[in-house]
């Protein structure tokens, strides 16, 4: 959704890169690129105004005049004030402290809050809760059928004493009250000690005193925790004035944005928080069920300045990755045994288990210079794969050396690939394989990642362009005065038999003369938890 705003914000900042010291002039000549790219955006004018001038204030303050690089600090200080409009804290639900906490959604019809409530339900299930879902939508065609669906795909109970609107007509049902609906879904849910109530209201394609009215009748029938306003993201301008009509007529504690993978250009995520003064609690990022997130202003930012959301992927990969498995591969690579296919094929499942490749790799850091790459990027080479794999015998999934040419056309026929793609997955398991043996030995991350082939820049066997020089030969002199001086030095002290001097200096800053670590006195469980398990038993 923030693509075009994030490209902007990064070429803005690109060009100031390549400033030593920032003017006047070129704060004011960055200020006016915010400010086209937030209007472009469909960022509310007063937020705009408001975001600016702070920008504009902080840029030309001392932290930015006196910082070693102004343009790192500009960057600092944009990300900063972009989570401030965003709402500054990350804010969840706040449960009563007697149940059953009550929910109430609200907002316009089409936004999509009976899916919403279904998404909300499972993430308090998941979270330990019990929830209850109530079906108070009784004017829209199939809402409550709908949500009955929603609800068993989540695995929560719906309260649906009525079967609502049957017909093609918008209208009230004789004899149907949303608001007994409510109250006595209320009284269901203490009865059957549910902890958490979600209520789903009905919505209208516009505001009007007939929707208020019956929203703020719900409310008072079963005064609410939390009332949830839920906004489709890609309508823009209105998502705010809507917002603000719900606001003053029935009150909302937060808001969740729907349709955040939509491809609007993001406004009303930005504006909607600074308007209404309620922070943004939740985002739905798709359309299944667990295409829903807590809402973080300050990841959110970072995604918008083309930083990465890294904390996101890492918690999306912990509930997607077997503790288990993992545990079992870290054995295994101590171990010394080798890397297999069945292995390869546990992990790529993993990894479709995430979610979208897209938008795993859409959250790191850079990915954004790289987004039409990421657009090309087919997601069914994971099914392709897990074909191919599931198309060899036992004996080759643990050998693969032994696949012959007449057994890569079986693999091929059976997996509906062809050999040379057979060929590829090969090539790339072998550099897995590579990779498994180096980090058992400590070694690290080589130069290239398995499956993905070599980034941009990371050379390989089909680059093109400047080549690295040939090695010297060993008695080879440098033409270098200050290198071949040290060579010299280090000659003489080979030969009296001393230790040739340390260098002086490394890539990393480090002193010549910094002590190295003995391998014996390597202790694993120095490193981070999870990482010494794989040096155990070196």
């Amino acid at each position: 959704m923030f693509a075009t705003l994030s490209d902007r914000l990064t070429s803005t900042f690109k060009n100031l890169r390549t400033k030593g010291r920032l003017s006047e002039a070129d704060i004011d000549a960055t200020i006016r690129e915010i400010r086209r790219a937030l209007l472009d955006a469909d960022v509310a004018v007063p937020v705009v105004r408001q975001f600016t001038g702070a920008v504009r204030e902080r840029a030309l303050s001392a932290e930015v005049s006196a910082a070693l690089n102004p343009a790192q600090q500009v960057v600092k200080v944009v990300n900063e004030e972009l989570v401030a409009i965003l709402g500054g804290q990350t804010r969840t639900v706040a449960f009563a402290k007697q149940p059953p906490t009550v929910i109430l959604l609200a907002g316009l019809q089409g936004a999509g809050k009976t899916t919403l409530a279904g998404k909300l339900a499972l993430w308090l299930r998941e979270q330990g809760h019990t929830p209850l879902l109530v079906a108070a939508d009784l004017q829209r065609p199939n809402a409550v059928t709908q949500l009955q669906v929603v609800g068993e795909r989540a695995g929560v109970p719906v309260y649906a004493p009525h079967p609502g609107n049957q017909g093609s007509d918008d209208v009230l049902p004789a004899g149907a009250d949303p608001v007994a609906v409510a109250r006595s879904g209320l009284e269901t849910a203490r009865q059957r000690q549910h902890d958490v109530l979600i209520v789903d209201t009905a919505g209208r394609l516009g505001v009007d005193a007939e929707l208020m009215s019956q929203a703020s009748d719900i409310r008072d029938a079963v005064d609410p925790d939390e009332i949830l306003f839920v906004v489709d993201a890609m309508i823009g301008q209105d998502a705010v004035t809507t917002a603000q009509a719900f606001a003053d007529g029935v009150g909302f504690t937060g808001v969740v944005l729907s349709k955040l993978d939509g491809d609007a250009r993001g406004g009303a995520a930005l504006s909607i928080a600074s308007v209404t003064g309620r922070p943004i609690m939740f985002a739905s990022t798709g359309e299944k069920l667990t295409d829903f997130e807590v809402f973080h202003p300050d990841r959110m930012a970072s995604r918008i300045l083309d930083m990465g959301d890294v904390l996101t992927l890492i918690e999306q990969a912990e509930k997607a990755f077997d503790a288990e498995q993992a545990e079992k591969m870290a054995g295994k690579l101590v171990g010394g045994e080798d890397f297999t296919l069945e292995d390869f094929l546990v992990q790529m499942q993993q990894l479709k288990n995430m979610g979208s490749l897209k938008k795993m790799f859409g959250m790191l850091p850079g990915m954004g210079q790289m987004r039409e790459a990421l657009e090309n990027f087919d997601e069914r080479e994971v099914d392709r794969i897990e074909a191919i794999i599931r198309s060899m015998t036992p004996g080759e999934r643990q050998n693969p050396k032994i696949i012959n040419g007449s057994r890569r056309a079986r693999i091929a026929r059976g997996s509906g690939t062809t050999t040379s793609e057979i060929n590829q997955l090969l090539e790339r398991f072998e550099g897995a394989k590579k990779m498994m043996r180096q980090m058992a030995r400590g070694g690290g991350m080589p130069g290239g990642m398995p499956g993905m082939g070599n980034l941009p820049g990371m050379g390989g066997k089909k680059s093109r362009g400047r080549q690295a020089p040939p090695k010297r030969g060993k008695g080879s002199r440098s033409g270098n005065p200050a290198k071949r001086a040290e060579q010299e030095r280090a000659a003489a002290a080979r030969a009296a038999g001393e230790a040739p001097p340390a260098p002086s200096g490394s890539a990393f800053g480090l002193g010549g003369g910094a002590p190295q670590q003995d391998e014996a006195a390597f202790d694993p469980g120095t490193l981070p938890a999870g990482l010494g398990d794989l040096f155990k038993g070196r």
